[in-house]
């Protein structure tokens, strides 16, 4: 509890000064933003670009490979360290990073800057860390808006889209972006998770399937909500949960279904809801 009190505080003051440095469309872990607006936004991307859905669009999504595991603590520290110059302050922040210590156990083949640094991770869970990750990928989002100009670029954590009327033209930004990963902070592009999509075929984000006239749960989240539901319904059934625990469940999985197409999945969730104890 004192560490959670700590990093609330810790966040509190830094997420001022560092938040409005942020670019408009970074998503995660920032307040007026999250998973539902993401999705809003690639929907009027979607929307913008192809012309009301007359013409047709591609996007190009990518993902960091072990993104967590990855960030290098010198280089955190020194971008934070640009915005913050308090010694008792910047020496709080060095002890909750490097308290973070997590060993690479692959050696780095980049430049000299990070030969021989075996000072990386943050974990997941905790708010400085969502920080810490929004402070290290600012510096991707300020290139591909103003490195690469690109106006239809948007961020959840460490995926990405690019959006372009032209395939070929994606498939051209891949080396530049995965190079400047490489060199400025030390990152890869996951390569089996770059993919170019037609818009018209769906585009599968953040457990949502924006289409060109609907929006849709991605598959593995239906089947994932069915599955939980109805081992939430056995846990009631043997008075392991509470009904009110149980109907805050529902609540939670119906409030994700009004941002999208889910009449049919809302009729499974009530009967299974509906099955008599």
């Amino acid at each position: 509890m004192r560490d959670r009190v700590l990093h609330h505080a810790v966040f509190r003051v830094l997420c001022p000064i560092f938040d409005k440095s942020f670019i408009f469309d970074s998503y995660s872990c920032r307040i007026d933003k999250g998973t539902h607006r993401a999705v809003a936004r690639l929907r009027k991307f979607c929307r913008r670009l192809s012309r009301n859905n007359t013409k047709n669009i591609f996007v190009l999504k990518c993902d960091v490979r072990k993104f967590f595991n990855s960030i290098d603590q010198e280089v955190l520290l020194e971008l934070i360290e640009e915005k913050v110059s308090d010694k008792n302050a910047l020496w709080l922040i060095r002890e909750i990073v490097r308290s973070f210590g997590k060993k690479d156990s692959i050696k780095s083949s980049l430049d000299s800057r990070f030969r021989g640094n075996d000072k990386r991770g943050l974990p997941l869970g905790n708010v400085t860390g969502q920080l810490f990750a929004n402070i290290y990928l600012n510096e991707l989002d300020q290139f591909a808006k103003h490195g690469l100009k690109e106006k239809y670029y948007l961020r959840y954590c460490d995926d990405f889209l690019i959006l372009s009327e032209s395939k070929e033209y994606l498939e051209k930004l891949i080396f530049p972006i995965g190079n400047f990963l490489k060199k400025k902070i030390g990152l890869n592009l996951h390569p089996n998770k770059i993919i170019i999509q037609k818009f018209r075929q769906g585009v599968d984000f953040l457990g949502y399937v924006v289409l060109p006239y609907h929006t849709s749960l991605r598959t593995k989240t239906k089947r994932r909500i069915l599955r939980k539901i109805k081992e939430k319904k056995f846990l009631l059934r043997e008075d392991l949960v509470s009904e009110d625990l149980f109907n805050q469940s529902l609540q939670s999985y119906f409030g994700m279904l009004n941002h999208c197409e889910g009449y049919a999945i809302r009729k499974k969730i009530e009967k299974i809801a509906k099955i008599k104890l």
